[in-house]
């Protein structure tokens, strides 16, 4: 059989919206996970004629279902896998409601330059025209091609290839759910072939001071959202609980100046976010002296920093220093 890549595509496959089952024809009422990393496959005309491909079932979950001892199973396993000189990369399949937390774990913690790439859909594999086979088509094809290594863990969502530092999901049921926001798309796929025309500036997989291989769980990290009325009181029992704390803030990561107090009172670090979904937070926008400014990070995945942060200091300088880095 002639292949256009001849290295293998390791297939692994957790779950999600991309192997759904519901009633035939319908978007909405179906269970996530219900089909294997072997069906999902057979379901893409063509996706066997790219590459070799092998599959490997981590999980059939719905992806709110995913958790910290998840990811750091997927980095090991890509990470053994990757010393493989037959294999040319990776793609994992998973539901689209944390597709992006878990790429950015990914994207911190793997130490390869191989491609890692991460696609779902938005519909279920009942659906006509269901999209999980073309995004499934196009995320094989990236992580086969060679010109793809060394740019970190990608998210390929129709037609489009996106950092997984940058991509959040935007909307909930558009086929074009997913976007790189101010930052863009990395590039683009047409058919089976791949065309980048930018590349992240971020600290990634290969050059980051995180390892999978050394932890075998993550610290709890805590968001609480501000809003006219909130309960200050929850930011001191959220830092009870909790390693550190992310504020999802108004505008530049602000909130009240009762908010403020309750944040410098707390032992644990505390990440300044915003919940508007784009722009930046700079040391300049701060109110609190305690607090770090999570950059353009949006809180779901400033948590994620500071989880692995945490991993290896509690020195407030040291994680602002990281929050610059990646």
């Amino acid at each position: 059989m002639g292949y256009i890549f001849d290295k293998k595509v390791i297939i692994l496959a957790t779950g999600g919206t991309i192997a759904g089952v519901g009633e035939f024809g319908r978007s909405v009422g179906y269970t996530s996970g219900q089909i294997s990393a072997e069906q999902l496959i057979d379901t893409v005309p063509g996706l066997r004629d790219i590459a070799p491909i092998e599959a490997r079932q981590v999980c059939n979950l719905n992806s709110d279902d995913i958790t910290g001892g998840i990811w750091i199973d997927i980095a090991r396993r890509i990470e053994a896998e990757a010393l493989r000189e037959d294999v040319a990369g990776f793609v994992i399949t998973h539901g689209t409601d944390t597709m992006e937390e878990t790429a950015y774990f990914l994207n911190l913690t793997i130490k390869t330059r191989k491609p890692v790439v991460i696609t779902g859909a938005m519909l279920p594999s009942t659906f006509i025209s269901a999209d999980g086979p073309m995004n499934l088509y196009q995320a094989v094809s990236v992580a086969a091609n060679p010109i793809s290594s060394g740019r970190g863990v990608m998210m390929v969502f129709s037609n489009q290839i996106y950092s997984a530092r940058d991509v959040i999901k935007m909307n909930t049921h558009s086929m074009t759910a997913m976007s790189g926001g101010e930052s863009g798309a990395l590039g683009t796929i047409q058919d089976s072939d791949v065309y980048f025309y930018a590349q992240s500036e971020k600290k990634h997989t290969f050059a980051t001071e995180f390892d999978a291989s050394a932890i075998d769980s993550l610290p709890k990290v805590g968001i609480v959202y501000f809003h006219v009325g909130c309960d200050v009181s929850m930011v001191k029992y959220a830092a009870s609980i909790n390693s550190g704390l992310v504020i999802a803030g108004a505008g530049a990561g602000e909130a009240s100046l009762e908010m403020y107090a309750a944040i410098d009172s707390v032992d644990v670090p505390v990440v300044l976010s915003s919940r508007t979904g784009a722009g930046i937070i700079t040391k300049g926008n701060l109110h609190c002296k305690k607090a770090i400014a999570a950059n353009n990070l949006p809180p779901q995945k400033a948590a994620i920093l500071l989880s692995l942060a945490l991993t290896r200091t509690s020195d407030r300088d040291e994680i602002e220093q990281m929050f610059e880095k990646y």
